[in-house]
């Protein structure tokens, strides 16, 4: 390896380590803002909580390599940049892309292990880091009411909370259904408050609830059915405390199986073997349901072999055996009750197909998306690591360009171009999933948009081009308003009198 190569080695190196880092931890405390009510108050310890930051850290990995290459990419060549290295190489005849060259062997590098990281590490991690926060939701159930939706985490019970107060845990609104003794219709307590706390040893959980009345049905013993009366029992109550088991709501570590087939749970060969699967299967059964579709849902005429017999009312060919079968023919013969009623039953025939047609058109829609999901995962181990080649294109000869260093200017350029990046990839991972447009036009949607960018910059930068200069486009402004005054005045004009002015006068 060559001194440059060395030189340019090293400076990328460390602003690579550096901006990795940086946005890994920007994405760790995104996502503990996301799970912070999930998280807070479930008496985690600090090796379970340093295992889950580990495991989605892990999952952040090929999302963090692209931004991290295209911010070092361009503080390296900003900083060349800036302190006139940049220049000083190129007037001892070294192009560009030979300062580049070492670069992309180890972007080249990077992107292999990106690949092989996103198709063997990050399943793996995402199975550990998902399953553990399922078993964290499960510990502590009082904590995860959330309002206006029913919880079933608490055996034999299901709690509905109206609204919450996250700073008293006041909770207004309770409605909570006992299922412990299934019946078909299970006692249910309504109050208008309550809290709801669990006891210091975890064993138990406290509801306090206020302003209510429970109501249940009374078992009435030896009692045919047919004659049974279901007598009933409310109660009101001004202060009601009601105390529930919590055994086996510690921490238990459900194995990672229960996710194994979720689609961000795969690699590549299990996920094409499943998009086989599911497209068969889609197949298959758009198939039956198209023939159930047309033998009971939908009548269509059809020709039937009746040699030497002809109707009065029917037109055939002399030479030909067969009878036409026409449901018109038929109909017009038919006195005005029974085309009423006839025309009733087709309504209703109609309506039926229509009903079939649409439960049908939303379980295949569904199929569709289920096939889109494991398609889009499929595309996106191959997608991220090649995002790492694009923006190295953009950020290495932007920052020749721009000539400036640090974390300011290219923070700020890098953000605009992950965010770009990010906006097409979430959409076209969305219309794929939708299935409104193929899954490699959506997944290499953002690739093949930013690339040619990635390209022209490349040549730009090449060229000694100054596109980021802001005299450039002061220079272009003002050619274009010379043109535009050279149009209106040149030659003679003419006043209001008519008298002819030359440009002199003028």
């Amino acid at each position: 390896m060559k001194k440059l190569d060395k030189f340019v080695v090293k400076s990328f190196i460390g602003p690579l380590i550096l901006t990795f880092f940086i946005v890994l931890i920007i994405l760790l405390l995104q996502f503990l803002w996301m799970y912070v009510d999930e998280l807070a108050g479930k008496g985690l310890n600090f090796p379970i909580l340093a295992e889950l930051l580990f495991q989605f850290s892990l999952s952040f990995v090929p999302t963090a390599l692209p931004l991290a290459i295209l911010l070092a990419s361009l503080m390296t060549f900003g900083n060349m940049g800036e302190f006139s290295e940049l220049t000083a190489l190129k007037s001892s005849g070294i192009p560009l892309k030979r300062i580049m060259m070492p670069l992309i062997v180890i972007i080249t590098i990077l992107v292999g292990v990106s690949f092989f990281f996103s198709n063997y590490v990050l399943p793996y991690s995402n199975q550990q880091a998902r399953s553990l926060l399922y078993d964290i939701r499960r510990k502590r159930p009082d904590i995860n009411l959330q309002a206006g939706t029913f919880n079933n985490d608490i055996d034999g019970f299901s709690i509905k909370v109206g609204s919450k107060d996250p700073g008293t845990n006041r909770l207004d609104k309770l409605i909570i259904y006992d299922h412990r003794n299934k019946r078909t219709n299970p006692p249910v307590t309504i109050a208008d408050s309550g809290y709801i706390k669990v006891t210091p040893d975890e064993s138990s959980m406290i509801m306090v609830l206020y302003n209510g009345h429970s109501y249940s049905e009374l078992e009435e013993k030896n009692v045919i059915p047919a004659e049974k009366k279901y007598p009933s029992r409310k109660d009101y109550f001004k202060e009601q405390t009601i105390v529930l088991p919590l055994s086996g709501f510690d921490l238990e570590r459900s194995g990672h199986e229960i996710f194994s087939k979720m689609s961000w749970s795969m690699n590549m060969e299990q996920l094409a073997y499943f998009v086989d699967s599911l497209t068969e299967d889609y197949t298959q059964r758009q198939a039956g349901q198209y023939k159930e579709f047309l033998t009971s849902k939908l009548y269509v005429e059809q020709k039937q072999q009746v040699p030497g017999y002809a109707r009065s009312d029917e037109k055939i060919n002399s030479t030909s055996d067969s009878l036409v079968f026409s449901a018109r023919a038929i109909y017009d013969t038919m006195p005005v009750a029974e085309k009423l009623d006839i025309l009733i039953k087709s309504i209703e025939g109609m309506t039926d197909a229509n009903s079939y047609i649409a439960g049908k058109v939303e379980t295949m829609e569904s199929a569709i998306r289920n096939i889109g999901a494991y398609e889009v995962y499929w595309h996106e181990k191959l997608t991220i690591p090649f995002a790492c080649i694009v923006f190295f294109l953009i950020g290495a000869p932007l920052g020749a360009i721009i000539r400036k260093g640090g974390l300011g200017t290219p923070a700020v350029i890098s953000i605009f171009f992950f965010v770009v990046w990010y906006v097409i990839t979430i959409s076209g991972k969305k219309l794929v999933e939708e299935g409104v447009i193929a899954s490699i036009a959506g997944m290499w949607a953002s690739s093949f948009l930013l690339l040619p960018v990635g390209i022209f910059l490349t040549y730009k930068a090449s060229n000694d081009s100054v596109i980021m200069n802001i005299d450039t486009y002061l220079g272009i402004f003002r050619k274009i308003k010379n043109y535009i005054y050279r149009i209106t005045f040149q030659g003679k004009s003419k006043n209001p009198d008519n008298k002819t002015l030359d440009n002199d006068e003028l």
